[in-house]
């Protein structure tokens, strides 16, 4: 935990220093003396838009896989909305109270310069934490279905730290898992802990620790203090792998902290007026893409532009989605669910899948009311009825307005099966619990990026 905040103070410590430097060799290539020209505030203006948008996307947390492409796609967009919330900001108001005669391209080229320079040093220090992290294990303890069912979820997972599996007590005789390993007691790996022949980075309950030896519940107390935590199942699932899991859930979960968005009409009035008034702008931006998308939909097949579907609402409220038309007329209603190389889909169609472009209509739903910006994907009404005989507590989602974006929607691709949607609910469930503006405005980021990149269906 320790090593974790100093990865993370070393990291806004580089920030501040280096985005300081580069300004200032920027400016002086232009022949501005960037330090005894601007006042403190605006000089502080970039580092503060840099700092909200890499905490945003997580540049900042120590788990965050920064070798991967996704994570330097979403640092650059990260950085180049930053850098245009600093030209608005500096532009906008800064030049206008103080006479001042700041340089575009200084702030543009510092920008540019900044964001390989950002990223090539997180890079290299995840790479340094992730070799001295894979030699940390994550002790998990259960019993033996559990195990299982923790092992296949963290194969399909980010986790990159090895797993050691143990039994909360001894069962007499030995326990092995469907793929040979054996299972050992967690008073036994606790000794290999204190001997130090296994170095622990938390330890995960499957059940209370009140079912635990107390000699067994002291150490777990004692090794928290020295830096290594005891999580329950659901508290590990939110820190590491931002969900909840399913299995753990009941009808008193909604009793817990969190779960703002649901019960504070303050945080809801705040979320209605964003919706609104970035859904007027969205009608106004995305004017030209939602025209040309659906003239070439018009023209590949000459049908129908608009696709126009019964889907559920906040408190299972129904109401008309409406999105580009992306499948043949005759067929879109004969499977559910979009499947990999799904036949029914246009040329057209799969482009605008790609990016995203078919959703962008549904800013009239938002502006309605019917939709948030941010939230649950919303699901057909024919689909939800089979959900909710399915799935205990997947009515949980409907506390909240579905959104264009989502958690769900930006961690987990289309669903095309029982399966997907299960996965994505815990997604959305997280979201639900821990809603925030922060959470909100990485979404977008997010979102830009999956936009960009076509990872879309």
């Amino acid at each position: 935990m320790i090593v974790k905040r100093k990865t993370s103070l070393l990291l806004f410590v580089l920030d501040a220093c280096l985005v300081a430097l580069v300004f200032r060799i920027m400016g002086n290539l232009r022949g501005i003396e960037v330090f005894s020209s601007y006042p403190t505030t605006v000089l502080l203006l970039p580092l503060v838009f840099i700092v909200g948008a890499l905490y945003l996307i997580d540049g900042y947390r120590p788990r965050t896989d920064m070798l991967s492409l996704d994570y330097a796609s979403q640092h650059t967009i990260a950085l180049l909305a930053a850098m245009v919330g600093t030209l608005l900001i500096t532009y906008a108001v800064i030049t206008n109270t103080f006479p001042l005669q700041t340089s575009r391209l200084v702030i543009i080229l510092s920008f540019v310069a900044y964001i390989p320079i950002s990223l090539g040093y997180r890079r290299l220090i995840y790479h340094r934490n992730s070799l001295r992290e894979k030699t940390k294990s994550i002790v998990f303890v259960g019993d033996l279905p559990s195990c299982q069912v923790f092992r296949d979820e963290a194969r399909r997972s980010t986790l990159v730290q090895p797993i050691v599996y143990c039994l909360p007590t001894s069962t007499g005789e030995p326990v092995v898992m469907d793929d040979g390993t054996p299972l050992a007691t967690l008073e036994e790996i606790l000794a290999r802990i204190e001997s130090g022949s296994l170095e622990a980075e938390a330890i995960v309950l499957r059940e209370s620790n009140r079912e635990l030896p107390p000699n067994v519940s002291q150490q777990l107390v004692r090794y928290y203090f020295r830096g290594t935590p005891t999580y329950t199942l659901e508290l590990f699932y939110q820190v590491y792998l931002r969900k909840i899991p399913l299995y753990r859930l009941n009808q008193t979960w909604l009793f817990q902290e969190g779960f703002e968005i649901a019960r504070e009409p303050v945080f809801e009035r705040i979320k209605r007026i964003s919706d609104v008034v970035l859904s007027i702008l969205g009608m106004i931006i995305f004017a030209p893409f939602i025209l040309l998308g659906g003239l070439a939909v018009w023209i590949e097949d000459r049908g129908p532009v608009f696709f126009r579907q019964t889907r559920i609402g906040r408190n299972h409220v129904p109401f008309q989605i409406y999105k580009l038309r992306t499948m043949r007329t005759a067929t879109a209603a004969s499977d559910p669910y979009t499947r990999v190389g799904d036949s029914r889909i246009t040329t057209v169609g799969r482009f605008l899948r790609t990016t995203r472009i078919d959703e962008l209509p549904q800013v009239w739903n938002v502006l309605k009311g019917d939709m948030s910006l941010i939230g649950p994907r919303a699901e057909w009404d024919r689909l939800v009825a089979e959900y909710e005989r399915q799935i205990p507590c997947y009515h949980f989602r409907h506390l909240v307005k579905p959104g264009i974006t989502g958690w769900a929607q930006v961690n987990y691709p289309y669903g095309a099966n029982i399966e997907d949607t299960l996965r994505k609910l815990e997604y959305d469930l997280y979201y639900i619990r821990h809603f925030s503006f922060a959470l909100d405005a990485a979404i977008v980021l997010k979102t830009i990026h999956v936009m960009i990149f076509g990872k879309g269906r």
